[in-house]
């Protein structure tokens, strides 16, 4: 037999047949390149359909650990976030991280932060599907609804969460508020994101961001959206309520990010007792522009005339008055009751069922947008994020 050939014999087959080896040897070569250039293609094709979501994390509760050596909790690097969190490795996404130079306390959150985070979203919103915002509970209300004004023409979700025990906690709410909120920002219906708006997830449901106030310190179940109903909720599977949804913008709509916030603005929340010298002494505050007034029940207020002379002054001075209610759920109706026809005579704005938290930020936000004194009233009941109701 020469060097170039080998020998086989079957059952049925006494005759020798010769296969050349460098023939067998070339095909081998051919078909493991073919193998390798299909298997390299698709492994390309799934990097490239693999969804990027940024991780932003600000501060908080859910990004600390325990030092069992002090007792102390303290801010972990977010790069390191696979050791905390190994389940996020079976999640079908790319996860990238930005975290602030120094994690702030929710309790120092401020217009400035909000910028900050608008041009993070904004600087890397070509590169990403999605992004997961993470930051302090107690005033991620205030946060989420005001991002979700300073976001025009949204396409792409902006979920906010966070926790009530830190991550490296044995019973943290964290793990799971993070990972399904990747999860809901991944999430895709016939090659487009499911969500197009700014939500905030917690214990299980994804509420409207500018819907949503916290409502227990203690519990995991923090926020509620008592004027709109959830827009998912997780359980077994991820159930979407598609009808909720903000629609998004059409395809030629590109991002606009509103930075000017106007925060001269105070919120006036009416007890009985409360004085004509603390009422008089707040609307003259120097440079003051806007009043969230926190009326009763449906919108209602005292009818002392000193009251209504005091609001009636301020507005004719340009201060934009916007009445809300105290109340956790329900609608201001002006007019409805006799208390309040007065305010409505004055041109009060009607906040109709907007949260105090999303009245906050959309009056920062129309007055940092300098819309006309005559104009205001009208925009301000108009819904711009599907922060209120007609």
């Amino acid at each position: 037999m020469s060097r170039d050939s080998f020998s086989i014999k079957t059952k049925t087959q006494k005759t020798n047949r010769k296969f050349p080896v460098n023939k067998i040897f070339i095909f081998t070569i051919i078909y493991n390149s073919i193998i390798n250039d299909k298997f390299t293609q698709l492994l390309q094709i799934s990097k490239m359909t693999k969804p990027k979501i940024l991780l932003i994390y600000t501060g908080g509760t859910i990004g600390m650990v325990k030092d069992y050596n002090t007792g102390a909790l303290k801010a972990f690097n977010f790069e390191q976030l696979l050791d905390k969190v190994p389940e996020l490795i079976q999640l079908n996404c790319t996860i990238n991280t930005y975290s602030f130079k120094e994690p702030i306390d929710s309790s120092n959150m401020n217009t400035e932060y909000y910028v900050t985070i608008a041009e993070v979203i904004e600087n890397k919103y070509s590169k990403f599907d999605g992004f997961v915002v993470l930051t302090g509970s107690d005033t991620m209300a205030y946060t989420s609804s005001a991002i979700s004004f300073m976001l025009e023409n949204l396409t792409k979700p902006i979920i906010f969460t966070g926790s009530q025990l830190p991550i490296g906690h044995l019973r943290t709410d964290a793990k799971e508020n993070l990972i399904t909120s990747i999860e809901i920002a991944c999430a895709t219906k016939d090659d487009k994101p499911v969500i197009s708006e700014v939500c905030l997830y917690f214990e299980y449901k994804l509420y409207r961001a500018n819907r949503t106030t916290k409502i227990n310190a203690e519990q995991f179940e923090a926020f509620a959206s008592l004027n709109y109903p959830p827009l998912a909720e997780s359980g077994v599977h991820l159930q979407f309520n598609y009808d909720l949804l903000l629609k998004p913008p059409t395809k030629d709509a590109h991002l606009i990010v509103r930075k000017s916030l106007n925060n001269n603005i105070v919120v006036l929340k009416l007890f009985p007792g409360l004085t004509k010298e603390v009422v008089k002494s707040i609307l003259k505050i120097k440079n003051l522009r806007g009043v969230v007034l926190e009326s009763y029940g449906s919108g209602n207020a005292p009818t002392y005339p000193w009251f209504i002379k005091l609001l009636e002054k301020a507005i004719k001075n340009g201060i934009q008055i916007v009445n809300v209610t105290q109340c956790v759920s329900g609608s201001v109706i002006l007019g409805h009751y006799e208390t309040s026809i007065e305010l409505k005579r004055i041109q009060v704005i009607d906040g109709k069922d907007i949260t105090t938290e999303a009245a906050v930020a959309k009056l920062m936000y129309l007055l940092g947008e300098e819309v006309l004194s005559k104009d205001f009233k009208k925009v301000f009941e108009k819904p711009l994020r599907g922060e209120l109701d007609l």
